[in-house]
């Protein structure tokens, strides 16, 4: 009997194509898998307002992993469940480490269905463009006023993560005092703004993909875990997965933890690598 495996992709620099865009082949790929009874969904970084428009034609019937293990959110329903919110006085601990690096940083609040955004210290240039990109979305709302900083809620533990972008030297000192606080996760990598910018977050410690992996694949029944990714937030997922899988574009250190790399996201290798693999699976059950 064919074992039941739940497969999760990243999407960026994984599933998706340089301009962030799911080609028509691995499209068609997916949906073929889905519709022939795969089990298959995505584990991002992404909050569900840029999700919603890149998977819109994606058969997907199960809940995608959202900001990076934050929450599950359902694309039929827009629903969130299983979120991991930050415990409301290390939220304040990290306001005030924030405004004594003066480190300015996006907020994120999610309440009755609905994430919240705010903003500590000036807007750099990066975070006005961040922001203009996504306003007006159906999926959050900017509470920021023009010269920037926010004023917050006195309760912030309905906060799910504090996301900034600045100089890599400055992500790296604050980074230092966020990750000293109980209850936090904090980490620090490069995107697309290149190695000059560091990313730095901050989230529950129970906010993972590995974490919100494994609660799906309870829900689903899963048997076995089947995992893609090429940056270092996706390594607890790898590492969780009976089969974890790097690109070949991926970073060095996801690629020596990944038990198989696999060819580029630019040659629709995550849906390949998909359908091979079920049809391996029907040949040994």
């Amino acid at each position: 009997m064919r074992r039941k495996t739940l497969y999760v992709s990243d999407l960026d620099g994984t599933l998706l194509q340089p301009d962030a865009t799911l080609s028509a082949p691995t499209l068609e790929m997916l949906n073929s898998a889905i519709e022939d009874g795969a089990l298959f969904t995505l584990a991002t970084a992404r909050t569900p307002a840029t999700v919603a428009p890149i998977v819109e034609n994606l058969d997907l019937r199960l809940p995608a992993v959202v900001m990076t293990g934050t929450a599950l959110w359902d694309k039929s329903s827009n629903a969130y469940s299983d979120i991991r919110y930050i415990d409301n006085d290390a939220a304040h601990k990290l306001v005030d480490v924030y405004r004594k690096m003066d480190f300015p940083t996006f907020l994120y609040t999610l309440r009755d269905g609905m994430i919240h955004i705010y903003h500590l210290g000036k807007l750099s240039g990066i975070e006005k463009t961040f922001m203009d990109e996504r306003s007006h979305n159906p999926y959050k709302i900017f509470h920021v006023p023009a010269d920037g900083d926010s004023r917050l809620p006195e309760f912030l533990g309905d906060t799910i993560l504090f996301y900034g972008m600045q100089p890599d030297d400055h992500s790296s000192a604050t980074l230092r005092l966020t990750s000293e606080i109980e209850g936090v996760r904090a980490q620090k990598y490069h995107d697309f703004y290149g190695p000059e910018i560091g990313i730095l977050e901050a989230f529950s410690p129970l906010s993972t993909k590995a974490n919100a992996i494994s609660e799906l694949a309870r829900r689903a029944g899963a048997e076995r875990i089947v995992a893609f990714g090429d940056n270092m937030n996706d390594l607890p997922m790898l590492e969780l997965a009976d089969v974890g899988v790097a690109v070949e574009n991926g970073i060095e250190e996801v690629k020596a933890a990944a038990d198989i790399v696999i060819g580029a996201n630019t040659a629709d290798s995550v849906a390949k690598f998909i359908l091979e693999d079920i049809k391996r699976e029907k040949e040994n059950s």
